[in-house]
C-alpha cells in the first residue's frame, strides 16, 4: 500500500510545474470571459441608443483586439519559456567558465551519476546479504523477503515514477 502510495505521490510532484500551468490557463479564460461580458454589455447599450452602425465598427476593433491580445498572449508565454531556460543555461555556463571539459561533464551527470549510485548500493547490498544468506543456510523465501522489503519497494517505486514521470509530463 505505501509503495502505491509513494509511487502516485512521486508522479503527482513530478507533474507539479503542468499542473501550475493549469491554473494559469483557467485565469486567462476567466479573465477572456469577463471582457467578453463587457463586449456584449456595450453592443446592447449601443443598440439601445440606436448606433447600429457604431456597433459593427466597434465589433470589427473588438475581434482586432482579441486576435492581438491572444497572440500577445501566446507569444509571451512562449518568450517566457525561451527566457527562462536561456537564462538556465546561461547560468550554467557561467559556471562552468574556466572549469575543464572533464569537470563539465562531470557536472552535467550528476543527477545520473545520483541515481546509478543508488541503484548499484542496492545491488551490491542484496548480493551481499544473498551471499551471507546462502552461506549460513538461509531459507530463500526468508531471504527475498528481507532483500525486497516494503521500505525497499517504496523506495525503488518513488525513485522510478518520479524520474519517468517528470519526463511524461515534460513532454
Amino acid at each position: 500500500m505505501l509503495t502505491l502510495l509513494s509511487s502516485l505521490l512521486s508522479f503527482l510532484m513530478s507533474g507539479l510545474p503542468s499542473f501550475l500551468k493549469l491554473f494559469q490557463d483557467r485565469s486567462d479564460k476567466k479573465h477572456e470571459i469577463e471582457l467578453a461580458k463587457m463586449q456584449t454589455e456595450r453592443e446592447m447599450q449601443l443598440l439601445a441608443a440606436g448606433y447600429a452602425a457604431q456597433q459593427k465598427i466597434e465589433e470589427i476593433k473588438l475581434d482586432e483586439i482579441k486576435t492581438q491580445t491572444e497572440a500577445e498572449v501566446r507569444t509571451s508565454t512562449i518568450d517566457a519559456q525561451k527566457a527562462e531556460m536561456q537564462a538556465l543555461y546561461a547560468h550554467d555556463v557561467e559556471i562552468g567558465k574556466g572549469a575543464s571539459q572533464w569537470v563539465t561533464d562531470l557536472r552535467a551527470s550528476t543527477r545520473s551519476i545520483l541515481t546509478l549510485g543508488f541503484y548499484f548500493l542496492l545491488v551490491l547490498i542484496d548480493i551481499g546479504t544473498f551471499t551471507y544468506g546462502m552461506v549460513h543456510g538461509a531459507d530463500f523465501n526468508d531471504m527475498a523477503n528481507q532483500l525486497w522489503d516494503e521500505d525497499t519497494r517504496i523506495m525503488f517505486a518513488a525513485i522510478i515514477t518520479f524520474h519517468f514521470g517528470g519526463r511524461a509530463f515534460g513532454k
